[in-house]
Parts: C-alpha cells; sequence; structure tokens
C-alpha cells in the first residue's frame, strides 16, 4: 500500500505542490529512487541525485525549484530530520506479531495481559506479570515475576525483563536486551586494594590477598513513559533502590547503567556508554558513544559530552564537555591543538638547547 503525496504532506503538516494525488509506496536516496518511491532531498546538495534518479515526486528544502528538477510533486520541508521522523513512522510497517498470545507461549496464569496485546512464540511470562494493552512482544521474550509494562509497549526478540521491572507506556525495546540483572556489586571483609588507592590516589602499604563477597541486588528497574532501550544494552538493578530511567529517554545500543543510576527525562545515550553505579544523571543529557561516567557522581542538566568523553567528576548543568578526563569542550579543543604542536616545540627546544651548549663551548 502507499500514500499520497496530499496524505504525506498532511501528516507533516508540511507545503505540498504539483499532483498530490501522486501515489508513492516507500522513501529512497535520491539517486537510487524508482518512479514509485519519494526521494529524500532535504537539502539542495542532492539536487543533483534528483536527476540522477527517477522519482516523480520528492521531498525537498523549502523554496527549491521542483519543475526544474523533473518533479511532478513535491513536499517542503523546513527541517529535514524532523520531517524523516514523521515519514518513518507513516512508511514503517513494524513487526507482525499476530495480535494473540502465541499457542507456543507460556503465560502463567497469574499473568495479567491487555486487551489487544500480541505475544509471539517463546515467550515466557511469569506470576503476577501486568501486560498493558496493545502491547508488542516478540519471540524469545522472557519476562519474569512481577514485572508490569504499560500499554503500547514493543518488546522485540530475545529481550529479557527482570523480576519486579516496572515499564510505563510506549516502551521500545531492541533485540537482546537486559532489564533488571543483578548489578555488579562485591564488597571484601577487610579493605580492598580499590578502597586503598581511592583514599591515597596511588599509595598501597602492601599488597595482600583478598576475596570478594558478593552484595544482592534487593532493589529493581524502573522506566518512564517513551523510553527506548537499544540491542544489547543493560540496565543492572539497584541495590536496595530501584534503577530509574525518566520519561522520554533514548538508549542506543551496548549501553551500560549500573546499579542504582538514576538517569532523568529526554537524556539520549549512545552506544557504548558506561555509567557506573550510583551515578545521576539529569535531565535532557547527551552523551556520546563510548562515553564514560563514575561511579557515584553527578552529571547536571543540559549537559552534552562529546565521544569518548570520561567525566570523572561532577559535570555542571548546561556544560559541554570533552575528552580523558572531561573538560570544557573549548579547553580540550586548545589542548589537542597544543599536542599537535608538540612536536615542532620540541624540535624548537632541541635547537635551543644546540645553541646554547655551542654558545658555552665557544665561551
Amino acid at each position: 500500500m502507499g500514500h499520497t503525496i496530499r496524505e504525506i504532506a498532511t501528516a507533516l503538516d508540511a507545503e505540498a505542490a504539483g499532483n498530490l494525488d501522486l501515489v508513492v509506496t516507500h522513501a529512497a536516496e535520491p539517486a537510487a529512487a524508482d518512479a514509485d518511491a519519494l526521494a529524500l532531498a532535504m537539502d539542495a546538495r542532492y539536487a543533483e541525485g534528483i536527476r540522477q534518479g527517477a522519482a516523480r515526486a520528492a521531498m525537498l528544502w523549502q523554496g527549491a525549484d521542483w519543475q526544474a528538477l523533473g518533479l511532478e510533486a513535491a513536499i517542503f520541508v523546513p527541517r529535514g530530520r524532523l520531517a524523516m521522523a514523521g515519514l518513518s513512522r507513516m512508511l514503517d510497517p513494524g513487526p507482525q506479531i499476530a495480535r494473540v498470545v502465541h499457542p507456543m507461549a507460556l503465560v502463567d496464569p497469574t499473568a495479567e495481559i491487555g486487551e489487544g496485546a500480541a505475544i509471539g512464540p517463546f515467550v515466557t511470562i511469569g506470576a503476577q506479570v501486568r501486560i498493558g494493552p496493545n502491547a508488542r512482544i516478540a519471540s524469545h521474550v522472557s519476562i519474569a515475576e512481577g514485572a508490569e509494562i504499560g500499554a503500547d509497549a514493543l518488546i522485540l526478540q530475545g529481550a529479557r525483563i527482570g523480576a519486579r521491572v516496572r515499564i510505563g507506556d510506549r516502551f521500545i525495546c531492541q533485540p537482546g536486551a537486559v532489564i533488571g540483572a543483578d548489578g555488579f556489586s562485591f564488597v571484601t571483609p577487610e579493605k580492598s586494594g580499590v578502597e586503598e588507592i581511592r583514599e591515597t590516589l596511588g599509595e598501597r602499604e602492601e599488597i595482600r590477598q583478598q576475596s570478594w563477597v558478593r552484595i544482592h541486588s534487593l532493589g529493581s528497574v524502573r522506566l518512564g513513559d517513551d523510553v527506548e532501550v537499544g540491542a544489547n544494552s543493560t540496565i543492572d538493578r539497584g541495590t536496595i533502590r530501584d534503577t530509574v530511567v525518566g520519561n522520554g529517554t533514548k538508549i542506543d545500543n551496548l549501553v551500560q547503567l549500573g546499579h542504582n543510576v538514576q538517569v532523568g527525562s529526554d537524556c539520549l545515550l549512545c552506544g557504548q556508554v558506561g555509567i557506573a553505579g550510583s551515578a545521576r544523571i539529569g535531565n535532557r543529557v547527551v552523551l556520546g558513544g563510548q562515553v564514560g561516567v563514575s561511579d557515584n557522581i553527578f552529571v547536571g542538566d543540559d549537559v552534552i559530552a562529546g565521544g569518548s568523553t570520561k567525566i570523572r567528576t561532577n559535570a555542571p548543568a548546561g556544560r559541554v564537555i570533552l575528552g580523558d578526563p572531561a573538560v570544557k569542550m573549548e579547553t580540550q579543543i586548545e589542548i589537542q591543538k597544543a599536542m599537535r604542536r608538540l612536536p615542532r616545540l620540541a624540535a624548537t627546544v632541541a635547537a635551543l638547547q644546540k645553541a646554547v651548549s655551542l654558545k658555552g663551548q665557544s665561551d
């Protein structure tokens, strides 16, 4: 099934021109677009691609001369990526999961399954679980005892939801994610080498044998509404209180949230971010890929951390940071400039040393 240009423009609240009854079935990059595609060229840089492809309609930047590009219809958008969000929502059919409980699913008789829920094959749902209406749960998902999942959830293949985890509405969980595993929490009977190093910042009286005693995780995990968790990401349960993720936060693939971590609302945590136990992250924080956050520190509201930044101390609200250890981005840029000058500086110093040495010999 396709959509007319009129339908798409109306859904996006966008201006359109040309044959508004033209039907498109899919989106494509301009140069690869066929006659049934909506070419995506929201920037003038992609105009040449339209001429190379066969699209009859395109999504274009504001003010584009669509007729000069040989198109029969066009949609004009002021903010391309935002329009992409709406268009992709229209065109994405989503996973095909029948709106029934599959006969090969194992559902505990005490579980409550909301109206219109879709439960795929080989799903296991434990005792006292509550699944909201219109939830879609794909194959091989396991949901442990006492978990609660809100309305309109989408949980994809192989995800694991632990005991007593509470999740809000419109949750999206990608394949292989694990929410509610035990936290990584251990202690030694005597003061450990790690504790000693933290106190002395490097000094050790002696190196001695030590063994680790497990601290069990009695808390769980609580996720707000509109949270997304990427493939193979993990969120550990809390030790006593719950690990918490606020409304609207989006978590990429391969992200690790340790026990007791508190993440605010509308955060964006990119791939391979690691947040150590008991760290607190404010609202609207953006952590680029491979950012690391030390345990027991606070990252304030609206902080933006560039990729591979290592946050070892509290970061004040609104700060833009970069580097290891994290500093203001402009400071890190100056550091990088200075590092690039080091070979030249070293050569200058060597030349000065040689000149001083020669002068000393002549004297």
